[in-house]
């Protein structure tokens, strides 16, 4: 199945009285380019999910949150006593020797100075890991789910735009024989208009050497092959992406080709309809995992 590099999970749950929320979120990208934020109290796990995220991830702009904070209401906050005492005792003996009659507030000052107060820091015990685990395993599940949505999504446009090309070609097929005809009568007609008098057996053999350079048989069977490989690697089981870039690239040259030697309106026009769905299609696989 498709999956696509955009891709969101989250989880939430209580554990050991705190409530852990673990989201994971990805956009597009050539490589992997993971990051990952943790409570302090869960540093030292980080390259153990840096692994087990870039194993899953695989490829693209991601992040990796994990969070915690307490299930009580509030957080409980510290103050030193004897240091603001002391920070107060010598901002008064200042304010006498240099403005006794100050009404300066000497508290408000106090409170902003260093290491007054501390909020008590949230700790993780070590058997609170495993629980920790569980949730990161829900968001990986809710993750994938929607990578694998939008994934198939992506495929049902692949195959669209696919199915386009191939029925422009077919088009491009049946105007080919009468394509040649056009030519052959248009410069048999330009003779005509100069006068020129040329040997007709002469004539017949330069027409087949020119009409020869603007033969697209081989470009037609192979830019169907290559529609073919295309449709064939959207249902590998995963990792298309950088293999169906390689594909549309050969296709678009096939069409490129195509173009260059169709000395023809009505050819050129089936064309640009190619290379337009061609366009999309390279659009889209940009997002293919």
């Amino acid at each position: 199945m498709m999956r696509s590099m955009t891709g969101f999970g989250r989880a939430e749950g209580l554990v050991n009285g705190k409530k852990v929320t673990m989201e994971m979120r990805s956009l597009n990208g050539k490589q992997l380019d993971l990051q990952v934020k943790l409570p302090a109290a869960w540093r030292d796990k980080e390259a153990e999910l840096r692994q087990w995220a870039g194993e899953r991830v695989v490829r693209g702009k991601a992040d990796l949150f994990l969070g915690m904070e307490s299930a009580l209401a509030g957080k409980r906050t510290t103050f030193n006593a004897e240091l603001i005492k002391a920070y107060y005792d010598e901002l008064r003996t200042i304010q006498a020797a240099v403005d006794p009659g100050s009404p300066t507030d000497l508290m408000a000052m106090v409170l902003r100075l260093p290491d007054v107060m501390s909020t008590a820091k949230e700790e993780a015990g070590a058997s609170e890991w495993e629980d920790v685990q569980v949730l990161r395993d829900q968001a990986w599940q809710s993750f994938d789910a929607f990578r694998q949505a939008e994934g198939a999504k992506l495929q049902a446009e692949l195959k669209d735009r696919t199915a386009n090309i191939l029925r422009f070609l077919e088009e491009v097929k049946a105007m080919d024989a009468a394509r040649i005809e056009r030519i052959r009568e248009r410069l048999r007609s330009r003779l005509n208009e100069l006068q020129a008098k040329v040997d007709p057996d002469r004539f017949e053999q330069e027409l087949v050497f020119y009409l020869e350079k603007l033969d697209v048989t081989e470009e037609k069977l192979r830019l169907a092959t290559h529609c073919a490989y295309f449709s064939e690697t959207m249902e590998q089981e995963e990792g298309q992406g950088r293999k169906l870039g390689f594909i549309a690239q050969e296709m678009g040259r096939e069409i490129n080709t195509l173009g260059s030697k169709s000395n023809d309106a009505d050819m050129q026009r089936l064309v640009v309809l190619m290379k337009d769905e061609l366009e999309k299609i390279k659009e889209q696989v940009l997002n293919v995992l």
